[in-house]
Order: structure tokens, then C-alpha cells, then sequence
């Protein structure tokens, strides 16, 4: 498979583990743009959201769950983050495995969607 998630979890391509179970993978985005840049993925390999049949949608209350420990451990669960999925070629995705990007560790500035 050519998916660079997958890579990374198989242990192909290296990465900065922040944690890891036996269902989801966290680690540090090599291109920050936050303090706390995480990126949260699932070990499966779901191209986005839509792609998550019914029955293995507790993966994402999984990865919440993994979120919030994450955000407790680092120290910036009271401070505040931002979660951010983007899904398809309109919504921004780049890679096509699922991942959830945390942002933290500074002030982040408010979300305005431009309409054009």
C-alpha cells in the first residue's frame, strides 16, 4: 500500500510517537504550525470518514477518547485545543487515511469560513 499513514504505522517510515495503542497511532506532524501539532490516526486504513462503515464507527469515539488523554497528559487540556478533520479534496485533505490534527499550546485564532 502507498498510503504514508500506513507506512508509518507498519513502521516503514519513522515518526515522533506521542502514543499508541493496539487501534490508533498519535504523533507529532512533522510540519507544525502549533506548539502541539498531533496528528491522531486509526491503525485500519479508512480513506475519510464517509469511508467508516456503521460498524466500525467506534473508532472515532476511540480516537476522541485518545485525544483527550493526550491533551490531559500534555498539560493543555484546561488551556483549550483544536481538533480538526478535514475530509475529501473540497475539505483539505491531503492524505488519505483518516487523522485528526490537535493544535495547542498558543492562542489559536478564530475560524472564519470565506464564502466565494
Amino acid at each position: 500500500m502507498s498510503c504514508i499513514f500506513c507506512k508509518i504505522v507498519n513502521g516503514e517510515i519513522p515518526c515522533s510517537k506521542v502514543y499508541e495503542d493496539d487501534k490508533v497511532l498519535a504523533f507529532n506532524d512533522i510540519n507544525p504550525v502549533a506548539p502541539y501539532h498531533i496528528l491522531v490516526i486509526p491503525k485500519a486504513h479508512y480513506e475519510s470518514i464517509i469511508d467508516i462503515p456503521e460498524k466500525d464507527m467506534e473508532i472515532v469515539a476511540h480516537i476522541h477518547n485518545i485525544i483527550n488523554k493526550i491533551a490531559s497528559d500534555k498539560g493543555f487540556d484546561k488551556a483549550g485545543f483544536r481538533i480538526i478533520n478535514n475530509c475529501g479534496e473540497d475539505g483539505g485533505q491531503e492524505v488519505k487515511h483518516i487523522h485528526y490534527h490537535i493544535l495547542a499550546g498558543k492562542k489559536l485564532p478564530l475560524y472564519e469560513a470565506q464564502v466565494k
